[in-house]
């Protein structure tokens, strides 16, 4: 069986085809579509006509693409920048009656349990009680679990592009207050949760996405090209000076540095100062980078059968974050 999931992110759009073997999602084939949604959002978070169009752009190529790979009909999925915009609906229905295809939204705490289960299944058993943390554009998600899905899930509004462009205010080069109170914010937003993960500790920690793939580089990690079964570690003493050399750097500099990429260089600065924190009050001095993430997650959800419920667009923007506990998807 050929299956696929199409990734509807703030900078890009990413396909993943898939063989589902033995359990397994083995990769057959990916690709990117640049988005940039990013940069077309207004003061208000709406996603604006030409956002849309692109957006229906990139997922008809994408679903076109897989079907030319002999795929099944993928599942398409927005994340926060879709899912908190105050228009989502209406982007919602232009995708649908533009190109046929149902994007779906996910609620924040089922993002973080979907890419817990593809960090389990990566990680193994042996890694025991299990923590992974997850900086997207929009949110860091937070998942904890002894078992195949975590114990609680939570997503906090602690992405790298939020941040960037609220409380650094997209400066180049933001100020030491800035700085200080952007910790200060992140620190009283992790407090609840930082104390949880410290509760259960000893955990093994794992992240996952872009943020920290690129961050884990930037601190030393092997590059991309040495394939996803090399290991790559963070470390909260590398990553601590990764912000200070991050802050002191014009975003067209800090592109120019091992693992950051041009889309993503005016959040990395945030997205190391979240990191950053997020280690320091959980206690936590390395992090094992996964290669596995959200997108690994609903492919497994899909070939273990488990229904499609979690794929519900449950969370209207602006609705409180409420605990997702494993067992309720």
């Amino acid at each position: 069986m050929r299956i696929s999931v199409v990734d509807v992110g703030s900078n890009t759009v990413r396909l993943a085809v898939v063989d589902a073997r033995d359990g397994a999602p083995l990769p057959v084939h990916t690709a990117k579509h640049p988005l940039r949604l990013s940069e077309q959002v207004d003061g208000d978070r709406r996603l604006g006509p030409r956002a849309v169009r692109r957006i229906v752009a990139a997922v008809t190529d994408a679903c076109a693409e897989a079907e030319r790979w002999g795929s099944e009909e993928p599942f398409v999925f927005a994340t926060a920048i879709v899912r908190d915009a105050p228009n989502r609906d209406e982007v919602l229905g232009a995708v649908a009656d533009s190109t046929g295809v149902r994007l779906r939204v996910l609620p924040g705490e089922v993002e973080a349990e979907l890419t817990f289960l593809a960090a389990r299944r990566w990680m193994g058993w042996r890694a025991g009680p299990l923590g992974v943390l997850d900086i997207g554009g929009g949110t860091l998600d937070v998942a904890f679990g002894r078992g195949r899905l975590p114990d609680f899930a939570v997503s906090l509004p602690l992405g790298a592009r939020r941040l960037t462009r609220e409380h650094l205010h997209d400066a180049e080069l933001p100020g030491e207050e800035e700085l200080r109170a952007l910790r200060r914010y992140v620190r009283h937003q992790l407090r609840d949760v930082a104390a949880r993960i410290r509760w259960e500790g000893p955990i093994t920690m794992a992240a996952t996405s872009r943020t920290f793939t690129q961050l884990a580089r930037l601190c030393g990690a092997p590059a991309g090209r040495h394939g996803p079964f090399v290991p790559r570690e963070l470390h909260r003493s590398a990553l601590r000076s990764a912000v200070s050399d991050l802050a002191a750097l014009p975003v067209a500099r800090r592109a120019e540095l091992p693992g950051i990429s041009a889309p993503r260089a005016a959040q990395s600065l945030a997205g190391a100062l979240v990191g950053h924190t997020a280690m320091k009050l959980m206690g936590i001095r390395r992090l094992t980078i996964s290669p596995w993430a959200i997108r690994e997650g609903i492919l497994l959800r899909r070939i273990e059968g488990d229904g499609a419920a979690w794929a519900e667009p449950v969370v209207s923007p602006g609705a409180p974050r409420v605990l997702r506990v494993a067992g309720q998807s």
